[in-house]
Parts: C-alpha cells; structure tokens; sequence
C-alpha cells in the first residue's frame, strides 16, 4: 500500500508515525481524519458530522454522513455504511490500541429505523412460533442484527432464540420454550431439512 492507505496501516513506519502523531491522542480527531481523506478518494458527495462523548466505558464517538451520496451509504442494507465503520474501527485499533473508543456511523436515520423493523418482524415470527408451538426461522443476517434480534426476544420468557448456520451470516431459529423439552429432539431432526427451504416470515 502506498500514500493515504500505507500511513494507516503499515508502509513505512515513519509515516504511521506522522498520523499517529497527527491525532495527538484524540480519537475523534483521527476519525474526522480518515473518514475525510475515504470520502475524497471514493468521490462521494457526502459531509461528515461527528460528535464525541465520554461514558464510563471511554469515548462514544457517532458519525453522521448526510449529502447527494448518502443513498449509496444504505443500499444493501447499509453495507457501505458498515464498511466505513468497520474500517475506522480497525484504524482506531491499529493507531490508537490502548484507547477505549466506540464508534457508530449513520445516515439518515437509517440505523434506528433498521432496527424497527427487525424488531418488528421479530415480534411477528415470535407470535407465529407461539401460535404453531414450533420454530420458525429468520433470513440469514450479520452480528449486529442478529444482536437486535436475540435481545429483543430474550425479554419474552416464553420463546428462545438461537444463531444456526456457518459464516458471517446466519440464520436465526425461534422456537416456544417447550420446544426444549421432550419435543427438542424432533425439533431438531428437522433442523437441516427445514433450514434449507426456511425463508423470511416462513413457518418450518
């Protein structure tokens, strides 16, 4: 790598230096660094807006990107978005790796009103899974969703939830309670016969 990308993550080592010294210990600063010097090599037309708190866990950093461009932050369920946090996330490590720092990125409202509506589709497939006394599966979805997801129905005593599948993505299973006891094991021999056809909303 070489020039804006090498100073981040490795190249020559008096240049990480010079960036590392750059953000003379502030996070926030780094951040607003990067992410302006991302956005002018990807030509988009977006601005940043970034704020900083301090909480008991160290420093929350959020990052709004708002502009002609900001579609293209949420298409593919926001995977440009995540792609931008996840990269600052990594810059943080490597430049900073003895800072406490968290850092969310959003446009538009996107992150709240993505989380609605897996809750919502949440709350359905629960019902569903009471009404039938069976399990009922989720698409196959990234961590932090699934995160949404499984604590959202962990606050219902009456149904659990699990991650099945391999890879980054998986899918969610949702089953009533007493599918854990005697009804367990016909549950899961069907597990992969079902998993296969499962789509989002269907019953297995």
């Amino acid at each position: 790598m070489t020039g804006f990308f090498s100073k981040l993550f490795g190249g020559k080592k008096k240049e990480s230096a010079n960036v590392a010294t750059t953000a003379a210990g502030s996070a926030a600063a780094l951040v607003q660094e990067v992410m302006q010097g991302l956005i002018e090599k990807a030509q988009l037309d977006v601005k940043i807006d970034l704020r900083s708190d301090r909480t008991d866990d160290g420093e929350e950093i959020t990052v709004e990107l708002s502009g002609a461009d900001e579609t293209l932050l949420t298409e593919k369920e926001g995977a440009l978005l995540d792609a931008f946090q996840l990269f600052i996330k990594r810059v943080l490590q490597h430049q900073m790796p003895d800072a406490r720092v968290n850092v969310n990125f959003d446009s538009n409202n996107f992150r709240e009103e993505s989380s609605k509506s897996l809750v919502e589709l949440a709350e359905k497939l629960k019902e569903k899974a009471l009404e039938q006394g069976r399990s009922v599966y989720l698409r196959a979805l990234p961590p932090k969703d699934r995160k949404i997801v499984h604590q959202y129905l962990a606050n219902d005593d009456r149904i659990r939830s699990r991650s099945v599948g391999d890879g980054l993505y998986k899918k969610i299973k949702i089953f009533p309670v007493k599918a854990q006891g005697k009804d367990a094991n016909n549950d899961r021999g069907r597990d992969d016969a079902d998993e296969s056809n499962a789509e989002l909303g269907e019953s297995v």
